[in-house]
């Protein structure tokens, strides 16, 4: 999320470079975003190589916040 967050979308190839996680690791996260409404994911082609991005919604960039936002709380509380 905190890619999405900084960035209008990344693609599958961006994600998993920056994240260094396997295919499956990524398709798994991706998809449980995607069910709970924190990404949208949309499918093209470029040229004829199959392209997958992602983008942060509305909800999902307001609960990454109120999750960065209780972390936070929880430090001044240290």
């Amino acid at each position: 999320m905190s890619v999405l967050m900084v960035n209008e979308s990344a693609d599958f190839s961006t994600l998993k470079e920056l994240l260094g996680v396997t295919d499956g690791n990524l398709a798994s996260h991706t998809k449980a975003l995607e069910l709970e409404n924190y990404i949208a994911i949309e499918k093209q082609f470029i040229g004829k190589k199959p392209n997958t991005s992602y983008r942060a919604t509305k909800e999902g960039r307001k609960a990454f916040q109120d999750h960065i936002n209780a972390l936070e709380k929880l430090i001044q509380k240290r």
